[in-house]
């Protein structure tokens, strides 16, 4: 979208702003919100929480999917409400998180009220909110610049509202609101739909895989029943045992930041590669799994690597591919196993006494080369869809930060009616 500039501009006094048109001033918050704080009741006082007053935190505001903010994870009474600091704000403010993270935002949809970790700009003459919503939106980097504290990174309410923006003329700030309500609608359709694409295309990719490492790739070959009832019918050839016959799993190792030393060998921890240490205890090709933390995905290693505490990791393979026992690992469903133990977590026993069916070694390896290629085909498209993803919430950004430090002219392109 080619959109026109407006006929002249004069420097904003803001480094970060650069120049606005002439006919916009640029204030501070202050001059235009009342900025208000918040507050949290006491904790342990049963009568001062579960009310029917709306309490916003960051946590709220960072799970928001839109500006209007309607509920919030936690509600407090009346009683609480009048025990500290706090103060309800009417619908229509902005509300703004402050710290951990410092420019998470919303527009309160009804009358709320929030905690020490937000401030509410109440509008004080005709300013859109929308309009400072998508300002703010764009504002998170010369927020955190004014950010203090040494634990965590906090704009106190004099910061805030001593932050200069933009001000357009009321009706103009409206016209730019509907605009971006519009165009950021478009490309957020566009966003979902490349996200589903990228869910359904994982999707399949795990269907596949759990295809063929318990039904292989010959869909004539006999069948019986494994008499196990994730696995179902398995080809008639095929061994169904324990997981601990089939491979053997071992707790991975402690290693400090202390006794890290840097070398050439991976770390490799629940979450996948975590740097790199000077020893190894793994010998690759190695298969390495969550053991708490994140559980559920399994890793490939294919150097010599050091297996972190956090982690399970295949000892012993007992003769079997290692590549197929990588796609068999990914087939179990092991974040139940987790779901189910007291402490959150995977036992590697609770896995070894899991029943599994697997072929003999020729036949693993033809089921693995052909996942490779299959799962090359899905990473390929599903980085696609990753990149897609990326430049239109990149383009959303731009669109929005053009259109309120008024870098182009939309005026024309929303309807008057819209704009009343």
């Amino acid at each position: 979208m080619s959109l026109p500039r407006y006929p002249a501009y004069k420097p904003s006094g803001v480094e970060w702003l650069g120049e606005v048109p002439e006919h916009w001033g640029v204030l501070p918050l202050k001059r235009e919100f009342d900025v208000v704080g918040g507050s949290t009741p006491k904790s342990d006082m049963q009568e001062y929480w579960d009310g029917d007053i709306q309490w916003i935190t960051p946590a709220d505001l960072s799970r928001l999917q839109s500006f209007e903010i309607t509920e919030s994870i936690r509600t407090i009474t009346a009683e609480g409400l009048n025990s500290c600091g706090t103060t309800m704000v009417p619908s229509g403010s902005v509300v703004v998180s402050t710290r951990a993270p410092i420019g998470s935002l919303g527009i309160a949809g009804i009358d709320l009220c929030t905690n020490q970790g937000c401030k509410a700009l109440i509008p004080i003459d005709q300013i859109s909110s929308r309009f400072t919503a998508y300002f703010l939106s764009i504002a998170s980097e010369a927020l955190n610049v004014r950010g203090r504290g040494a634990t965590f990174l906090e704009i106190s309410g004099d910061e805030l509202g001593a932050f200069k923006a933009t001000l357009p003329p009321c009706q103009e700030q409206v016209q730019i609101a509907t605009f971006l309500d519009r165009e950021t609608a478009k490309i957020d359709a566009l966003i979902a739909e490349q996200q589903r694409l990228i869910e359904l295309l994982q999707e399949k990719r795990q269907a596949v895989i759990s295809h063929a490492v318990t039904k292989g790739l010959n869909p004539d070959a006999p069948m019986k029943d494994s008499g196990v009832e994730w696995l179902g019918d398995v080809p008639e050839h095929w061994e169904v045992t324990r997981y601990k016959r089939f491979c053997e799993l071992q707790r991975g190792h402690d290693l400090t930041n202390d006794e890290r030393e840097e070398g050439p060998y991976p770390v490799v921890t629940s979450s996948g590669i975590n740097g790199f240490h000077s020893a190894f205890i793994g010998k690759a090709p190695g298969v390495v799994t969550g053991r708490y933390g994140s559980t559920g995905t399994a890793f490939f290693i294919e150097q010599d690597y050091w297996p972190h505490n956090t982690s399970l990791y295949i000892k012993d393979f007992h003769g079997n591919s290692a590549r197929f026992s990588w796609y068999l690992l990914q087939a179990i469903d092991l974040k139940s196993l987790s779901a189910k133990s007291a402490v959150p977590g995977i036992d590697r026993n609770d896995v070894h006494e899991l029943f599994v069916a697997f072929p003999q070694l020729k036949e693993q390896i033809e089921i693995a080369t052909h996942l490779d290629a299959y799962c090359q085909k899905q990473s390929l498209l599903i980085r696609e869809a990753d990149i897609s993803v990326q430049l239109l919430q990149e383009r959303r950004s731009a669109l929005i930060s053009a259109a309120v430090t008024g870098q182009i002219d939309v005026r024309g392109l929303v309807p008057e009616a819209s704009a009343a």
